[in-house]
Parts: structure tokens; C-alpha cells; sequence
């Protein structure tokens, strides 16, 4: 549509003075360490995985190893829009331009439920990694660590990008020492994860029973599963910081996708294959499985490790949410006293302050909400993203976009349009409570864009991309074909 993408000073829009411009300082190795630490694979091991393991049994690797292929098609959606449309909003930027701001409007609501609700459960598992060397309230541990990262996220993004490097090394060990455990305490056949069990339910205590997992269960599953995988896509949250975003974003959206994968599936295996019973792996308790199968130094050193890298994974989030909230006020989302705080640049670290706040502090409250309901929300709104995202990528190869310089997707259209039916199909099988907390949410938010937005349609919700990352000048990316 031709009024979704107008530069700041369209003779539609009255003229503004528009806000400092993000710094470019980071390359693909800084970006692919922010963007590793944001999909944080070790911390959703941890963390997130346990949990699939419950409802999964010995599902949950062949359930994560679906989501990766799904999230390839997802990766190639990114890589190409996130180079068509370099801008810190991310998806909305890319949706709203392809197809329309009301479009972009509900996928920025979307993404924002997603950056708001992911760091707290992450950090909610702070506390039962720390208890080797301290006893912490889940929630309270959480919303330090909350307060931590918001701290953290209003330095330098180039300092952020080596602190976090090293905690992602941490964390990697940490995830490397368990599967080399797990697999070397194996118990149980590898047909199990081919043909996959659980416990059965009304069992008794400590009863080996076990029932075949449905295919409409795995299903079902693949929403929180996406979820464990999802972060690869920070890559365009920084587009705008990057050098050589056209080359540099589809690299690192790619390269994330690909270690993060392994780093979370090959440990998955080792914990299903190395759990002694139904019922531990069940219970999901990894710190009580690694002390078995070592002893309680490794155990020790592992919790630390993951506690670091819930850290860790906080830091990036913020970082990369606050840059969510800086392009929306830039591009003019909100009452005018709202844009200007949240596109206020910090003067000596260039970081957009008032934004980070604004993630940070209410994430830190979200510490003490229901686990449960926040992780299953967050994986609708994450399917219903990718559903757009990829609605958007149909729509990216049409007028003056066909010939912009971008990095271009194999199997164009086949790829976009079966990710739209897999996630439609997702999104059907999940809970109606789930399903009805999300869908509420975007429907206050079109509330707001029928009563406010629409009505300042020249002047609010104007979707720009800085002109020098339009530009042709850039150095051309080959197309990729196959």
C-alpha cells in the first residue's frame, strides 16, 4: 500500500524534527552474540524445556525439532523482509509497510505482548539456579534480575555485546555439560524419541506407566516450543545499528537459528535419553538429574552457569525491546509527551533511556503473574506474529519492493505460504483461556487505532524507514535463488 511507508517529512505529514538517529557500531559477530544471548537457547533449555517436559514426555525433543524446521521458513521470512525494511521496529515495520498500517499496528501489539512477557519468565528461573549458594523467592529473584538487566541495557550496545558474549560462553558449557551427561547415563531406548511417551496420567506416584503421545498433542505443543527457539529475530530489531544491514542481517538471522537450534535440541535428547524414570523426567528438575549423574560441585558450577545466563538473556531483551518501543514513537504511535519520551537517546551512551524503563520496571512486576498463563500467551502471540510476518513476506516481491536490493528467499512463495497454514493451524489447536487473553489484547489495541490512530492518520502511526537504509547507493546483495 502506498501510504504505509512516507518519509518523516512527507508533504502529507507535517514537518517534524525527528529524532537522533541509533549509532551504527555493531557487525555480525557483535550482532549474532546479541542476537544468540537474546534467542538465550541455554536459559529456554532450562527454563522453558522443563515445562514441555510435562506435558511432552519424551515428545518434547521430536516437538523441538519440528519448531526448527518451522522456524526455518520463519528465518527466511525474516532474513528477507528484515533486509527489504532495515528498522528498529522490526516486525511491524516490515508488515506495515508490505500490507498496511493497521496490519502493522497489530503485529506491533503482538510483539509487544511478546517483549514484554519474555524476560520475566526467564527470569523467573533465576532463583532455583541460585539455590546451590543462596535460598531466593522465585519471584523476587526474577524482578532483581529484571532490574539488573534494565540497568544493564542503558550502556553502550558494543560494551552490551562483549558482556554478553562471555555469559553466552557460560551458558553454552553449562548446556554442553549436561548433554554430555545425559548421554553418558542413557537409560532408555532412542525409538522413544521416534515414538514418543508419557507418564500416564492418574498413575500412581512413581509408577512407570507410560501412554503414547498424540499427534494433535505435539501439535498443540509447538506453540510454547516456538517459543523456546524464538529470539533469532533480534537480528532486525538491529538492523539500524548494524553495518551493512543488507548483507549482516540475513547472516545473522540465519546463523542464530542454526546454533541456537543445536545448542537447545542435542542437550533435549541427552536429558530424555539420560532421565532414569518417567516420573524425574516428568518433574523436569535438570539441577537434581545433573547432581545425579555427576556430583554436586558439576551440579553446582551448572546452576551458576544458567543463572548467569538468565542474566544474560535479560540484558538483550531489554535492549532489544527498548528499540521496539524508541521506533514506534519515532514513528509517531502514541500522544505527542509519549513520542518524545520514548525516543529520548541517552547523550553519552546513545541508548534510548525512558524506553528501557518502560521495558524493564514492568517486567520486573511481571515477575509475581502466573507462570503458566504468561508462557502460554507468549506463544500465541509469537504464532500469530510469525502468521503476519509471513503474510507480509507474500506482499514483498510486488511494486517498486521487487526491485529493492535485498537478500531473497529460496522456494518464494512456497515457503510463506505454508508457514501461514501451519500457524493458522497451530493457533486453532491452542487453549481457548490462552487464546482469549491475546485476542483481547488486540482488540483494545484496534479500539485505539479506530479511536485515535485512524483518525490521525496523517500525522500518527506514519511507519518510516530512515532514507539511508532505502537508498540504492548501498552495496547490492546477490539474490539468493536456491
Amino acid at each position: 500500500m502506498t501510504d504505509t511507508l512516507r518519509p518523516p517529512h512527507s508533504p502529507i505529514a507535517p514537518p517534524v524534527t525527528p529524532p537522533k538517529a541509533l549509532t551504527r557500531s555493531i557487525g555480525v559477530v557483535g550482532g549474532t552474540l546479541l542476537t544468540l544471548s537474546c534467542l538465550t537457547p541455554a536459559s529456554s533449555l532450562f527454563v522453558i524445556v522443563p515445562g514441555l517436559f510435562g506435558d511432552l514426555g519424551t515428545g518434547t525433543a521430536l516437538t523441538i525439532v519440528i519448531a526448527a524446521v518451522l522456524c526455518i521458513a520463519v528465518a527466511f521470512c525474516y532474513s528477507e523482509l528484515g533486509t527489504l525494511i532495515p528498522s528498529a521496529g522490526g516486525e511491524y515495520a516490515m508488515v506495515g509497510t508490505l500490507i498496511g498500517r493497521l496490519a502493522g499496528w497489530i503485529v506491533f501489539i503482538l510483539s509487544l505482548i511478546v517483549v514484554m512477557i519474555v524476560p520475566p519468565i526467564i527470569a523467573l528461573g533465576t532463583g532455583e539456579y541460585l539455590e546451590p549458594i543462596m535460598h531466593m523467592n522465585a519471584q523476587w529473584a526474577g524482578a532483581g534480575v529484571m532490574l539488573l538487566a534494565t540497568v544493564m541495557g542503558l550502556l553502550d550496545l558494543r560494551a552490551n555485546a562483549w558482556i554478553t558474549g562471555v555469559f553466552l560462553v557460560l551458558e553454552v558449557i553449562a548446556a554442553g555439560v549436561v548433554a554430555v551427561l545425559g548421554f553418558s547415563h542413557s537409560s532408555r531406548s532412542a525409538s522413544t524419541l521416534i515414538h514418543p511417551v508419557v507418564e500416564a496420567t492418574g498413575g500412581a506416584p512413581g509408577s512407570p506407566a507410560t501412554a503414547a503421545l498424540t499427534g494433535g498433542a505435539i501439535v498443540a505443543g509447538l506453540a510454547v516450543a516456538l517459543f523456546v527457539l524464538q529470539g533469532f529475530s533480534t537480528a532486525v530489531y538491529l538492523s539500524e545499528e548494524m553495518e551493512n544491514p543488507r548483507r549482516n542481517v540475513s547472516r545473522t538471522v540465519l546463523w542464530t537459528l542454526g546454533i541456537g537450534a543445536v545448542v537447545v535440541i542435542v542437550p533435549t535428547i541427552a536429558i530424555t535419553l539420560g532421565a532414569p524414570d518417567m516420573q524425574t523426567l516428568t518433574e523436569g528438575n535438570l539441577s537434581a538429574m545433573v547432581k545425579a549423574w555427576s556430583n554436586s560441585a558439576v551440579g553446582t558450577f551448572v546452576s551458576l552457569c544458567i543463572a548467569l545466563a538468565i542474566i544474560n538473556a535479560g540484558i538483550v531483551m531489554v535492549i532489544q525491546n527498548s528499540r521496539v518501543l524508541y521506533a514506534s514513537a519515532r514513528d509517531r504511535a502514541w500522544p505527542r509527551p509519549v513520542n518524545k519520551a520514548f525516543s529520548t537517546l541517552n547523550s553519552r551512551f546513545g541508548s534510548p533511556w525512558v524506553a528501557t524503563l518502560a521495558v524493564g520496571v514492568p517486567g520486573a512486576a511481571l515477575c509475581f503473574a502466573p507462570l503458566d498463563t504468561l508462557t502460554n500467551v507468549t506463544g500465541v502471540a509469537v504464532a500469530g506474529m510469525y502468521l503476519l510476518v509471513a503474510i507480509g513476506a507474500l506482499a514483498s516481491r510486488r511494486g517498486s519492493h521487487k526491485s529493492r536490493p535485498a537478500w531473497r528467499m529460496p522456494l518464494w512463495p512456497v515457503v510463506p505460504a505454508v508457514l501461514i497454514l501451519v500457524m493458522a493451524y497451530v493457533l486453532y489447536v491452542q487453549e481457548i483461556k490462552d487464546l482469549a487473553i491475546t485476542g483481547g489484547i488486540v482488540a483494545v489495541a484496534c479500539l485505539y487505532w479506530l479511536c485515535y490512530l485512524r483518525p490521525r492518520q496523517d500525522t500518527r502511526w506514519v511507519i518510516t524507514v530512515p532514507e539511508e537504509q532505502l537508498g540504492l547507493e548501498d552495496e547490492p546483495v546477490p539474490a539468493t535463488t536456491g
